[in-house]
């Protein structure tokens, strides 16, 4: 457990014991609650206190059913106290900030005297020949000027900390620590906003708080306190005095500094406009934490069902939109491996648990976590993954998640002619772009890195590659695909802390493997067909190694991974794939039979086939070349039941699927083409063998 922290008591309180007080029981005749009195102009920050009755034998809904009410209506009254909360308006800045010439000239001689100062640096080390030798100096020098020139900026530079294809470890490192290591505001100024925002006395909402804040961000600092109706101990997350007219006042600058690069810099194909409205909204969506308090919940609901990831609870009634009141978790930081080694953990095993949840962001629910730096993710004492801090969220639209998953069988399939189609999907390139120019800058990147298996491939190669095909075409990267990559880099990193060998990739395949194997989305149905099937041939080894790898994933069912492709089989549109199939399935079923003669044959004594091949038997023989070619797809065929079988959770429903299918009008007659085409195929081989008898005994003669 971690070290408890000395609390602060306010006067009213220090006789009262700091020790854990447990919550009132539930069958408590009378509670004590403080709720909102709202007044005329809105606002929530009035309390008075409400007595309730909750007496077990007259409450007429159930204990979860009132717990649910009474959430949703503290939820209620922590929105009404946060509806004056600022939301992002270039409009607004643009009145507001338009007005004030002198502020706005003040700030960008500021911006531009520490940026401008630092850039001559970098040019006379350039000169000097000096670059690599100062540079972890000069990267020091760029995290202390970020500080010093505020949020927005320290925002940057956390988002460059995440950036190994654009910073050097040196800078990564450096600009690592604006994470968690940044300046405080005083301790009178935090409190005095708690009791501000909340409408009631420290000591009436705190048993005891922390006398100065144990982390401080970006936007405000976090103190631990300890609630005094229920004795609970909590964190409680103070906002930045000033904080809303400090980065409005950057992003004014930053988007008119955005208007000229669209406008005269060339080799940026992005709109550096949208990229910055964009930070914008996120930024002050997390000025408002009644807005990350319901980010939190969220993610809660989607993503902490799986017993090895914790979110933390909010308490509504002590949150607004300038105070978050949420559950304390003790944890250790995910880059202090050593910390959590002496805890008796993996953090590899930590690493891969974030990595199988961020897949479920990104690609299963499409809402994720779009800040996982060290500092927001955790291990607790029991093994579980933390996330913490939900001030930063964003979303994957539907199709661009199909797309993804398609992207990677593209590339495994090395088909680059789809590739450059899924930037359509992906929103990188409009429908009017031709794509065919971008295909041989694709296939001279993946031809060399695939040398390797995919599995085996770096992230960072990938994004090192795909950022230099990218440079050279109109592509326009949008804002989702920056926060993803940002996310599984950040991962990633954390990983080579452990195993310098770890790569994101191999990690990821059995999560792809699996909604390959389960999802019904047409595209992604398409996706499986197509690299299932290839020159009109059932490739076995591919849905082998799909089995192999899906198998990892906790979630695979084998009874799953038959659904989509017998809907699509039985389907008005599925006449295509019924042919492949019942071409397929001639071939195994010669191949079962022949290997199972093959195999008697194999097994019966040496005068046995010695009678056998001196009769007149008529029966069709198989080159050398043939039988192994039937003894391999035989085999296969085996290893994928055998695969099926022994799935942890088979049972011979499995094969009910496959009953369904036979039943449909559309499959009725798939039997009889199957059984159709292996008499054809019999009849040919042994016609075959009739017209060759001949020809072989004269020869003989």
């Amino acid at each position: 457990m971690a070290v408890v922290l000395p609390l602060y008591s306010p006067p009213a309180l220090r006789r009262t014991p700091v020790a854990l007080r447990r919550p009132p029981p539930r069958a408590a005749l009378i509670e004590a609650r403080p709720v909102p009195a709202v007044r005329s102009d809105g606002r929530g920050d009035e309390y008075a206190i409400q007595l309730v009755e909750t007496t077990a034998s007259s409450a007429p809904l159930s204990l979860a059913s009132r717990d649910r009410s009474e959430d949703m209506q503290a939820e209620a009254r922590a929105m009404s106290r946060a509806v004056n909360a600022t939301v992002y308006s270039p409009q607004l800045l643009a009145t507001k900030y338009g007005s004030q010439p002198l502020k706005v000239v003040l700030r960008t001689l500021e911006v531009l005297t520490a940026l401008g100062t630092f850039g001559f640096k970098l040019f006379l080390d350039d000169r000097r020949s000096e670059l690599d030798l100062r540079k972890r100096q000069r990267a020091a020098e760029l995290r202390e000027i970020f500080t010093r020139l505020g949020a927005t900026f320290v925002k940057i530079g956390q988002g460059l900390s995440t950036r190994p294809d654009i910073c050097p470890p040196e800078y990564l490192e450096e600009l690592s620590q604006l994470q968690d290591a940044l300046p405080t505001f005083p301790d009178a100024e935090a409190f005095s906003c708690i009791e501000r925002e909340l409408g009631l006395p420290l000591d009436s909402i705190f048993s005891s708080i922390s006398p100065s804040p144990i982390a401080a961000a970006s936007l405000g600092q976090v103190y631990k306190a300890q609630l005094k109706y229920s004795g609970q101990i909590v964190a409680v997350k103070v906002q930045r005095p000033g904080i809303e007219d400090a980065v409005g006042l950057d992003f004014y600058l930053l988007r008119g500094l955005g208007f000229l690069i669209n406008k005269y810099v060339d080799f940026i194909s992005s709109d550096v406009v949208a990229l910055v409205d964009e930070f914008a909204r996120r930024v002050y969506q997390e000025l408002n934490y009644v807005q990350e308090g319901q980010n939190a919940r969220r993610f809660r609901k989607l993503y902490a069902d799986k017993e090895d990831i914790l979110v933390p609870d909010i308490f509504w009634d002590y949150t607004s939109a300038k105070v978050l009141t949420m559950e304390w978790v003790d944890g250790v930081k995910l880059n202090e491996q050593e910390a959590i080694e002496k805890q008796g953990l993996s953090l590899l095993d930590l690493v891969n648990t974030g990595i199988q949840c961020s897949l479920r962001q990104l690609l299963e629910y499409g809402y994720f976590h779009a800040d996982p730096h060290p500092g927001n993710l955790l291990a607790t004492p029991e093994g579980k993954l933390a996330f913490l801090d939900f001030g930063m969220m964003s979303e994957t639209p539907e199709e661009a998640r199909s797309a993804i998953i398609g992207h990677v069988v593209h590339m495994v399939n090395r088909d680059y002619e789809a590739m450059a189609r899924d930037y359509y999907a992906l929103e990188f390139l409009s429908p009017d772009v031709d794509v065919s120019p971008i295909v041989p800058a694709l296939r001279n990147f993946f031809d060399d890195a695939l040398n390797s298996t995919v599995s085996e491939l770096n992230f960072k190669t990938i994004v090192d590659g795909l950022g230099a095909v990218l440079y050279q075409y109109p592509f326009n990267v949008p804002a989702y695909y920056a926060l993803i990559l940002r996310s599984l880099t950040v991962l990633e990193g954390l990983a080579l802390y452990a195993d310098p060998k770890f790569k994101v990739l191999a990690a990821s395949y059995p999560y792809f493997a699996k909604r390959l194997l389960t999802d019904p989305n047409p595209y992604l149905r398409d996706a499986l067909i197509e690299l299932l099937f290839k020159d009109g041939r059932f490739r076995w080894n591919r849905l082998e190694n799909l089995l192999v790898q899906g198998r990892k994933d906790r979630d695979f069912t084998a009874k799953d991974a038959l659904q989509p492709v017998l809907k699509l089989l039985v389907s008005p549109d599925g006449e295509e794939l019924r042919a492949l199939v019942v071409k397929e399935a001639v071939c195994v079923t010669e191949a079962v039979a022949f290997g199972t003669m093959i195999d008697a044959y194999n097994s019966i004594p040496d005068f046995v086939k010695t009678l056998i091949n001196n009769g007149n038997t008529i029966a069709p023989k198989l080159s050398v070349a043939e039988q192994e070619r039937m003894l391999e797809l035989r085999d296969g065929v085996l290893r994928v039941w055998t695969l099926l079988r022994s799935s942890d959770n088979f049972d011979p429903s499995i094969l009910q699927p496959i009953l369904q299918v036979l039943q449909e009008p559309e499959a009725r007659n798939l039997g009889e083409r199957v059984l159709g085409g292996c008499t054809q195929r019999l009849a040919a081989r042994l016609l075959q063998q009739v017209l060759r008898s001949p020809a072989t005994v004269a020869a003989s003669q």
